[in-house]
């Protein structure tokens, strides 16, 4: 968590969420609420990873090429719910062309990507109901207040949520305190945690996140840790795109390295040391040149 009393400390990183938005009654209304609270599968269950259930994403012979160039090649890929996913690559793997699929922001050239069950190139208005995506290079609307933002946010999105849902929003991320002020003087911690309001209200059942510790300082980079661990204990999945070696990899149950258009390796973290991860991702990347 980023202390109010460092809103100086103001980071380049301006991330931002984007998603569908789930049409239905927002119900935030307090600061029990829980944080970063999927949606329940349709049977019901929460909670807890399943291995016997289906998984929320399911990625199949998966191409994308640009041009002449192909960047996704025959990638496979399946991630459950209460499974958090650290895709370890270099700049230019396909890692965020990955995200971008799963999100339905970018059509696979060949095979199929579903989330919950959709396509995400057959049925992409239902793929985003069940979708967050974090990702690098947009920015909040910083001439607006935190809670304009986050009223603005849930109209373009379709959700019908009340005045107190939304305060309820901005406590679930300790920023009540600042809802009227203008988004340009919070940290990048606080803007990532304004961000992630929207999810109090939208609860997707799978985050997809580009670096999600990238420039936020040690206790908005603790404070986003808990809160994924939450997410994850409740039954939604998590899919982290990272070059680094931090704190995403505290965050996974498992580890795959992208390299050649590939899955190039799928392991448990388990008692992986960021030591031993490092040594198989060199391993690996080797390989692919």
């Amino acid at each position: 968590m980023t202390s109010p009393s460092g809103r100086g400390h103001d980071e380049t990183v301006k991330p931002t969420i984007w998603h569908g938005g789930r049409p239905s009654q927002a119900s935030t209304s307090s600061r029990g609420s829980a944080f970063l609270d999927p949606v329940p599968a349709a049977g019901g269950q929460s909670g807890g990873r399943s291995m016997a259930a289906d998984p929320l994403i399911r990625v199949t012979g998966l191409r994308k090429t640009f041009g002449k160039h192909r960047v996704l090649d025959g990638l496979d890929v399946d991630v459950h719910g209460g499974e958090a996913l650290a895709v370890l690559g270099a700049n230019g793997a396909g890692k965020t062309t990955l995200l971008k699929i799963l999100a339905t922001l970018v059509r696979p050239t060949h095979g199929t990507a579903t989330v919950a069950g959709y396509d995400c190139a057959k049925d992409a208005e239902s793929v985003r109901r069940h979708v967050g995506l974090v990702a690098h290079g947009a920015y909040v609307y910083e001439d607006l207040t935190a809670l304009e933002n986050l009223t603005f946010w849930t109209t373009l999105a379709g959700l019908h949520a009340s005045a107190a849902a939304r305060a309820g929003a901005l406590a679930s991320v300790e920023l009540e305190r600042f809802a009227g002020e203008r988004v340009r003087t919070f940290s990048a911690g606080m803007k990532r945690r304004l961000s992630l309001a929207r999810f109090v209200l939208a609860r997707p059942r799978v985050l997809l996140l580009d670096e999600p510790f990238a420039g936020l300082d040690q206790r908005a980079k603790k404070w986003l840790e808990e809160h994924l661990a939450s997410f994850k204990s409740r039954g939604g999945a998590i899919v982290m795109a990272t070059h680094s070696f931090g704190r995403e990899l505290g965050v996974a149950d498992r580890i795959a390295i992208l390299a050649g258009g590939v899955i190039a390796l799928d392991t448990p973290r388990g008692a992986l040391s960021a030591e031993d991860i490092q040594r198989l991702y060199a391993l690996h990347t080797e390989d692919a040149l």
